[in-house]
């Protein structure tokens, strides 16, 4: 039942975050508030617990225990009603007062997240009465639920939500806390009750503080600053990570899953502990120095992170690596609460004991993404924290100890800054060639850098280790971006740009004759490097172009007007929280703010998606915007979707009007643009006939639409001709423009099934 019930709580925390992203947005802030309900509401169900169990005579452990877990269950099938009111709630309350939005978003998230969040809090007390009913100790309690929160992450990541949706998945994971409620009403009656009133007096109770054992007091204060420690390391190494697993919800499941493993065998070794006297004070020196050894490690790890032919088999490795090397620190970090949790047994203060754990998590948390990352980077963070932990360990230990422990640290500590790779000064993570860093920034929610490659002088846009935008030949479709909306537009006066980049679609977009451009991303880092960029030509600092830091979703809800020309491009599919960009629902926003006769612009990554995905993709730009053509750029091949609603007609029909307007800079002619168009309305039609839609329910990119190529690498080149192959088959003609070789000559089959002898031709 226990680790049940841990499977259970993380599905639910993985999908609280996604659905809070939908509803308030895609931002550092937004994660702090969904972080902070989720805690508090974790803080307080443990103290209210632990108070009211202490009272109580007799106490029929696991019936109480279910009956929390029925509260999960059924707040849980509510949930996504409740999102989606705080979704209308955040529209609504942008454009009234966008200043006490981040507020009414804490209110509104507690009052989602506050009964689940309260009823998890409160089973941590009731698992010491679950344990002397049951005759066992609540770490091993603890480590089961911890184990079963482990297998929750992958449970919902690669099983529920890839093959279920969010809706069905959610109905899924409810059953699980169900299942446990009705397992509780079934057991035998001579196994429910405890009684709290002997843990109150325990023996290993009054014990504690004599003979170097730490009091409850000081347990108060090492609880707290494990929970710190655990959670600032957990944004701190997270990021580095990233740059080596690709920032896709697959290597966010991989990392979670890692600590709550070693989390879980850190509190099964307690008892172990407990038998040959090991202390706090000797968990948290070792920790410290575990911290210390690991840091240049997981700043090097995109150097040594295998991609294999199977991703399977990669993820398999990632796995592995996270808890060699993670696994350390987190299992000695881990050792703490439950330590405390069996010395002083009783309800009251374990939901103490809890409560402290929750509140250095959330401080931890918050202070390393918004203030520590920011000013000292990575590895000075991680350094920090260990020293943190060194200093819990001096108190926690006895006087003779002390030096023993300074002199291990700073050991640790000088071989940390000896094997440090200067990250952000010398190299730049997931960068693989040779480069001069231009500019380098860690934000609050990401790591952004300019730099200029050694080997081809290109100046390229790296976010958290991915080259993200460009100036070198592959960039050619980024001011197409901008120009084929506004060309398709006989008067385009207003303009949105959704992901800013090196500043070329909305320089494009400037250059066609846009009276008033908005320009929308969720980094202000992006911003502060459009300088470094030459080809965006200073659009910033143009009166008419307007920056907003924001998530693009979030803006399109919120913003009061309408456009006339739409053009995003959002990173790439397979990144975490970017499915949201690319659904039918996002699209349904887009037109909902658009100008009558407006044109939307999308990316579309031929080269990084599946013929299946790639299809799925326009699907849902087809969905709603029903006059699309799909354009290929004749330069570098990279796929542009570009539609506006008025079904039944034919983009084309009207010509290009803007090709009317003198812009020197253009780099293809008119022929070249109309060559371009390799799928028109009707073949678009065609070609997504078959295709799944891309939801905000099913996940598809996020959870399974592209995961058999995830890996990239070598087979970007090999993805591409193949979606190109399919479209060819499909359109049942070529691009005969410069730069289109790889389009012009037979290549190799897709592995997606065709209906090339069942389609007419054009």
């Amino acid at each position: 039942m226990v680790a049940v019930g841990g499977v259970a709580a993380l599905s639910w925390e993985i999908l609280w975050q996604l659905r809070s992203t939908l509803a308030i947005g895609v931002s550092a802030l937004g994660a702090s508030i969904t972080l902070a309900a989720t805690m508090a509401g974790m803080t307080v169900g443990s103290l209210t617990a632990g108070r009211v169990l202490a009272r109580r005579s007799r106490v029929r452990a696991v019936r109480s225990y279910g009956i929390l877990e029925l509260v999960i269950g059924v707040s849980g099938l509510l949930m996504l009603s409740g999102f989606a009111m705080l979704e209308v709630l955040d529209a609504w309350l942008y454009r009234i007062t966008p200043e006490l939005a981040p507020a009414i978003h804490l209110l509104g998230m507690a009052l989602v997240l506050g009964p689940p969040t309260f009823s998890m809090g409160a089973t941590v007390p009731v698992f010491q009465l679950l344990a002397q009913s049951h005759g066992t100790s609540i770490a091993r309690l603890y480590a089961l639920n911890t184990a079963g929160a482990a297998t929750g992450v992958v449970l919902i990541s690669f099983a529920l939500l890839p093959s279920l949706g969010v809706a069905r998945a959610t109905a899924a994971v409810a059953f699980l806390n169900l299942a446990v409620f009705a397992a509780s009403r079934v057991l035998p009656a001579s196994r429910l009750e405890a009684d709290p009133r002997p843990l109150m007096a325990s023996p290993t109770a009054v014990a504690s503080g004599a003979g170097g054992a730490p009091s409850f007091p000081t347990c108060l204060l090492l609880v707290f600053g494990t929970g710190f420690a655990t959670f600032g390391l957990e944004v701190s190494w997270f990021r580095s990570l990233r740059a080596a697993f690709q920032s896709t919800t697959d290597g966010f499941a991989i990392m979670l899953t890692a600590v709550l493993v070693s989390l879980a065998l850190g509190a099964r070794l307690v008892p172990w502990a407990l038998r040959r006297g090991l202390q706090p004070g000797a968990l948290l020196a070792a920790a410290a120095v575990a911290i210390l050894l690991a840091t240049p490690l997981v700043e090097r790890a995109d150097l040594y992170v295998p991609r294999l032919w199977s991703y399977w088999l990669t993820l398999a490795c990632w796995l592995l690596g996270s808890i060699l090397v993670l696994g350390p620190a987190i299992v000695l970090l881990g050792m703490v609460l439950p330590w405390c949790l069996e010395t002083f047994p009783d309800p009251a203060r374990t939901g103490r004991l809890y409560a402290f754990n929750t509140l250095g998590a959330v401080a931890g948390s918050l202070l390393a993404a918004w203030l520590f990352l920011p000013a000292a980077g990575f590895a000075r963070t991680s350094w920090g924290v260990a020293a943190g932990v060194a200093v819990l360990a001096l108190v926690a230990s006895r006087p003779s100890r002390r030096p023993a422990v300074a002199v291990a640290t700073a050991a640790a500590l000088g071989i940390a800054m000896l094997g440090t790779s200067s990250v952000g000064r010398d190299r730049v993570q997931g960068f693989s060639q040779p480069a001069r860093i231009l500019g380098f920034e860690e934000a609050e929610d990401s790591t952004v850098s300019a730099v200029e490659g050694l080997e081809d002088g290109s100046r390229y846009l790296v976010i958290d280790g991915f080259a993200a935008s460009s100036e070198d030949a592959a960039s050619h479709y980024m001011q197409w971006m901008g120009r084929l909306p506004m060309l398709l537009h006989p008067s385009p006066r207003r303009a949105l740009v959704i992901c800013f980049g090196t500043g070329q679609t909305a320089n494009a977009v400037r250059e066609e004759g846009a009276e008033r451009v908005d320009v929308v991303d969720v980094s202000d880092a992006v911003f502060a490097m459009a300088g470094h960029f030459s080809t965006n030509r200073g659009v910033l600092e143009d009166p008419r172009v307007r920056r907003i830091v924001m998530d693009g979703r979030a803006w399109m809800r919120r913003v009061d007007h309408e456009y006339d020309v739409m053009t995003l491009e959002p990173m790439p599919p397979t990144f975490a929280g970017v499915n949201a960009l690319y659904s039918t629902e996002f699209y349904e926003l887009m037109a909902a703010k658009l100008a009558p006769g407006g044109v939307v612009a999308q990316w579309l990554p031929v080269h990084l998606l599946t013929p299946e995905a790639t299809a799925s993709v326009t699907a849902s730009f087809a969905r709603v915007f029903p006059d699309a053509v799909l354009w290929i750029d004749p330069v570098d091949t990279t796929g542009i979707l570009v539609g506006r609603q008025d079904p039944g007609r034919n983009l084309l029909e009207d010509g290009w009007p803007g090709l009317g307007r003198e812009v020197p800079t253009r780099t293809l002619d008119a022929n070249d643009v109309r060559r371009g168009v390799i799928l028109t309305p009707r073949e678009v039609a065609r070609f997504t006939a078959r295709a799944e839609p891309v939801t905000d329910d099913n996940q598809l990119l996020a959870y399974r639409g592209n995961r058999e190529r995830a890996v990239i690498g070598a087979a970007a080149l090999q993805m591409r001709e193949s979606n190109l192959y399919r479209i060819q088959q499909l359109a049942r003609r070529y691009v005969h423009a410069p730069g289109a070789s790889a389009m012009r000559r037979p290549i190799a089959r897709s592995p997606w099934p065709t209906e090339e002898d069942r389609l007419p031709g054009p």
